[in-house]
């Protein structure tokens, strides 16, 4: 069975050579350089190429020649979503632009002064989306599985500087939980993808583009568990140099019982991720077969 393993592909020196590209010429030349750099990819990354062209064309509808175009922009659009966390987290100077739709929803949270969970999916940039969540008057911590190469993770940390958020490793040890209670205690805000699992770990079912897939469960618990509110977020990009970021309204599912929230949530957030799924197809970063009960 074909699942996500939890790591990104990538060198160090190619990170390299792009950050040394967008010092000293800038965005727009270092998405030019990167068009030659993905087509690499579009031409013998064959695997994800073929559960991305399922994808586009048999749950999104497109016929071959779209699906295959479709192939290519996402490619293309994930090495843009990489540039620009480099340039926006390390302060290199740019001209993007940014829309909130929903920032007094996330700004209402904070103010219940109960925690809160946001939750998204690997749409559009989720890492330009934490940086801009510092707006929000209270502490946002991002919870992430450390899946990334160490060596190209240690580099872009050495780029980017300090992130302006607190970030909470996944860990065997269940150190996470503690770290994320204690981030509630103090009415902050934790923030965590939703859309991927690894195979092993424990699953829920819902539906996304028509057809049953499965979610993990761990975000859907811990909302629960906790009796926070809930909302939904998501950064895309809708042109070389503009950003919008959505937030939904609150979701508090208040006391019954945890299957029932959980099922519940999942279903609140699956219709959202499926509405932001088909606006920006290109923008999935999605790269095995999703739908593999």
């Amino acid at each position: 069975m074909s699942s996500w393993q939890g790591k990104s592909r990538g060198n160090k020196s190619g990170y390299r050579i792009f950050v040394w590209i967008l010092r000293n010429f800038g965005v727009l030349p270092a998405y030019f350089i990167l068009r030659f750099v993905v087509l690499y990819f579009f031409l013998f990354s064959y695997k994800t190429s073929r559960h991305l062209y399922t994808f586009y064309h048999y749950r999104i509808g497109y016929d071959i020649l779209k699906s295959i175009g479709c192939l290519y922009k996402n490619y293309f659009q994930l090495g843009q979503s990489i540039i620009d966390k480099v340039v926006v987290m390390s302060g290199i100077k740019n001209n993007f632009t940014f829309n909130f739709d929903g920032e007094d929803k996330l700004r209402e949270i904070a103010g219940l002064q109960r925690g809160g969970i946001l939750l998204s999916a690997h749409i559009g940039n989720w890492d330009i989306a934490g940086h801009l969540l510092k707006r929000i008057d209270t502490r946002i911590n991002i919870v992430i599985f450390d899946g990334e190469y160490q060596q190209i993770k240690e580099y872009l940390d050495s780029v980017t500087g300090k992130p302006a958020v607190s970030v909470i490793v996944i860990k065997n040890d269940l150190s996470h939980i503690y770290a994320i209670n204690e981030a509630f205690k103090n009415n902050e805000l934790v923030c965590m993808h939703a859309d991927r699992f690894i195979e092993g770990n424990k699953t829920l079912t819902g539906e996304l583009c028509g057809g049953k897939a499965r979610f993990p469960m761990g975000p859907f618990l811990l909302a629960a568990k906790f009796k926070v509110p809930v909302s939904f977020v998501f950064a895309v990009k809708e042109s070389k140099l503009h950003y919008h970021f959505f937030a939904s309204e609150i979701k508090d599912y208040g006391d019954l019982p945890k299957e029932k929230v959980m099922q519940q949530m999942l279903n609140d957030f699956a219709r959202e991720m499926d509405i932001k799924v088909k606006q920006y197809p290109e923008q999935w970063f999605n790269y095995y077969d999703f739908w593999n009960l």
